[in-house]
């Protein structure tokens, strides 16, 4: 957060955020901005105030939003305050404003403390289950690596998109389409051919390479757009397969599994950005005011690829709206979680059952929207909509969630004839045991952070009452 001292600006934490972000030595932005690298040096140190010819400079250079650079890190600040409720730290106090200025000021040190919260976290609930079950701890989730991973990166990978794109230019002149082009492509550089067997076939799987017989086997479970993206992930795999390598390499994976995890999503990536180059995918989703609907039938992809393409538009040059991402099934198991930007709901937990996601069940197919408000008085337009599990049986529904910070609706098409000045809104909390908000008549769990009343002359409409 800048902090104003005679109107002075210092942004270090921002600074080193975006020069990071942007895989840049101070050398080399420095030149960049035509400033010497120990006066960026002392900017970052907010040791030096940003001038404005400074931040006019950045904005020309990198395409910045200069609004972005005095706005809190919220995802960050949200994060470590969800960490420090725990009963782990009861007594310590670490006041709002400190929180503010970890995550604005140390926004690597930030992650780091919430990553090593993240292992505390993991390590506790095993040994919990543990307890539980009377045996040996869990072995670690390369999950919960690679998808922390992802969101430090904001979910964009540029050189991904870029090959995407490249692909994408080489594909779609075929007057039959991308789907007949990819599969020529197999056919003629990899000799793979594809097919389409019967659910009683393929069994549990709805995708199979059979290297022996050279072919990409198909179930035919799969939607037609879920096809055209299996062979475009086996196309793309067999093409970038060493690019893929070489980042999934840079990253470090702790161990092979979460390497093998990388690589798939990493894939998948690039298999969406194939089929939705980066490009044309954000000029129409500004143009059409993000109209899910429209996106799906130009690029010919199901409307989760949409969604889930929608939080990867970091690029600097053409930015999109930074959406958050959350999928859930009927029993409330995340199984989703992907944020360009902020992120309301508990890193560490569910969502909260106010939100409409829950209730996408009850109305199959169709988009319910609602803004909600959190805790700190953040404000979301979100989505929600229900999809079919691909393979699955058709009462094995999933409902998808999309959101952004309320500043962004004005954009979205489904936020028309709303009014975003006064917005009707609806208090929503992070997971049950960090809420703060009381009463709440949906609570599913004691808080961590108060004291329980419980008073039997009296019922709360809150079936964990506690004081404010």
């Amino acid at each position: 957060m800048a902090r104003a001292t005679d109107q002075k600006l210092f942004l270090g934490g921002r600074l080193k955020r975006l020069r990071r972000d942007l895989d840049l030595s101070q050398t080399g932005m420095a030149a960049d901005l035509g400033v010497s690298p120990s006066y960026l040096n002392h900017i970052e140190r907010n040791q030096r105030p940003v001038s404005a010819q400074l931040l006019l400079r950045l904005a020309e250079t990198y395409d910045v939003d200069l609004r972005s650079l005095g706005q809190n890190d919220a995802a960050s600040a949200e994060a470590l305050s969800e960490l420090f409720a725990d009963p782990v730290f009861k007594g310590l106090s670490v006041p709002r404003h400190e929180v503010l200025a970890l995550a604005d000021d140390n926004p690597a040190a930030a992650e780091a403390l919430t990553r090593l919260y993240q292992a505390f976290a993991d390590q506790r609930a095993r040994a919990q289950t543990a307890a539980e079950r009377g045996g040996a701890g869990l072995e670690d989730t390369p999950a919960d690596w690679v998808r922390d991973l992802i969101q430090a990166r904001r979910n964009h990978f540029p050189e991904i998109d870029g090959w995407g794109e490249a692909m994408h230019a080489e594909l779609s002149p075929d007057p039959l389409g991308l789907d007949a082009a990819a599969r020529a492509r197999l056919k003629a550089r990899h000799d793979l051919n594809v097919r389409v067997l019967p659910v009683e076939v393929m069994v549990e799987w709805t995708r199979r390479l059979d290297l022996h017989r050279r072919r990409l086997l198909l179930s035919e479970a799969l939607s037609a757009a879920s096809r055209t993206f299996a062979v475009v992930y086996q196309l793309v795999l067999n093409e970038h397969g060493n690019d893929l390598d070489a980042l999934v390499e840079a990253a470090r994976p702790p161990d092979d599994v979460a390497r093998r995890l990388l690589k798939v999503s990493l894939t998948n990536t690039l298999a969406a950005a194939v089929l939705m180059p980066y490009g044309p995918f954000q000029a129409l989703a500004e143009d059409t005011g993000y109209d899910l609907a429209r996106l799906q039938q130009r690029f010919g992809v199901s409307f989760e690829q949409v969604a889930h393409r929608l939080t990867t538009l970091g690029r600097p040059t053409a930015r999109g709206v930074p959406f958050f991402l959350m999928r859930v099934d009927q029993a409330g198991n995340v199984s989703k979680r992907y944020a360009a930007d902020a992120f309301p709901f508990s890193r560490f937990g569910g969502a909260c059952p106010r939100w409409r996601l829950h209730s996408a069940f009850r109305t199959p197919g169709k988009i319910v929207t609602q803004i909600v408000e959190t805790p700190d008085g953040g404000r979301w337009f979100t989505l929600a909509r229900t999809v079919t599990r691909q393979g699955g049986s058709g009462d094995s529904d999933l409902a998808i969630g999309l959101g952004c910070e309320l500043r962004h609706a004005h954009r979205l098409i489904y936020a028309r004839g709303l009014d975003l000045d006064q917005p009707e809104t609806t208090p929503i909390g992070p997971a049950c045991r960090l809420c703060p908000r009381h009463p709440c008549a949906e609570r599913a769990a004691p808080p961590v952070h108060a004291e329980l009343q419980v008073d039997g002359w009296a019922k709360s409409v809150s079936p964990w009452p506690f004081a404010t």
